[in-house]
């Protein structure tokens, strides 16, 4: 497989763009970037220092002795410790666009993810990939779902982790943090002008994966007869 192509996956909140960037960087055997782990890092971060998740000086403070990585395994590694459970806890699921909205929180982590992107082929997913971090992505896709899929999704996902919760928290979070993304001044959630809309409301996890397949099969044949 070729490793030329920068993959771009967008969408809302548990719209499955994850799941799907995960099983797209096994398939063509390229790097995983999960942008979204990384600001959950931040706010689980944030929350456990006592920062008020509103205060971008504090958070930036706290940044400047902070490490974060992705690891081959799909992990995520808060100053060296395995937070990937941690991050995915009610407390910093509510609290993860506050963070984000900060422009100079969104500056460093945009540069660490273009940074891992430039070593080759890549599928990135997040809000902001097609329009801000890679603009001059190969491919892009905006996967998005009804907000009631989302929920019964991800309701299913906290159960699952044992996470306590109900469909409606879920569904009104959801729609308050969609609200949040985008509205927000600095890189809103939107589908860029050159993405291909993916809505999975309908399909099942294969059916969305195959789909995703055969829009970037059709982008590597149109990149070599450019070529």
């Amino acid at each position: 497989m070729s490793k030329e192509l920068i993959i771009a996956i967008d969408g809302p909140a548990a719209s499955g763009k994850g799941t799907l960037a995960k099983e797209l960087a096994e398939y063509f055997q390229y790097i995983y970037v999960d942008t979204g782990s990384m600001y959950r890092a931040v706010t689980y971060k944030t929350i456990q220092s006592g920062i008020d998740v509103n205060d971008e000086e504090k958070i930036m403070e706290m940044l400047a002795h902070t490490t974060i990585t992705i690891t081959p395994e799909h992990t995520t590694l808060l100053d060296q410790v395995d937070v990937s459970e941690a991050i995915r806890e009610n407390q910093v699921s509510e609290n993860v666009s506050y963070v984000a909205v900060h422009p100079r929180v969104r500056e460093k982590l945009v540069d660490l993810q273009r940074d891992i992107a430039s070593q080759g082929g890549s599928v990135l997913d997040g809000r902001d990939i097609g329009t801000v971090v890679l603009p001059n992505a190969d491919v892009k896709i905006y996967l998005t779902a009804s907000v009631e899929a989302r929920a019964m999704r991800r309701q299913l996902d906290n159960e699952s982790r044992g996470i306590t919760s109900t469909f409606e928290q879920v569904r009104d979070n959801l729609a308050l943090r969609d609200k949040i993304d985008s509205t927000r001044e600095v890189a809103p959630l939107k589908q860029a002008d050159d993405a291909i809309l993916l809505d999975s409301t309908t399909l099942t996890i294969p059916q969305t994966y195959a789909a995703a397949i055969e829009i970037i099969e059709q982008a590597r044949k149109n990149k070599k007869l450019s070529e």
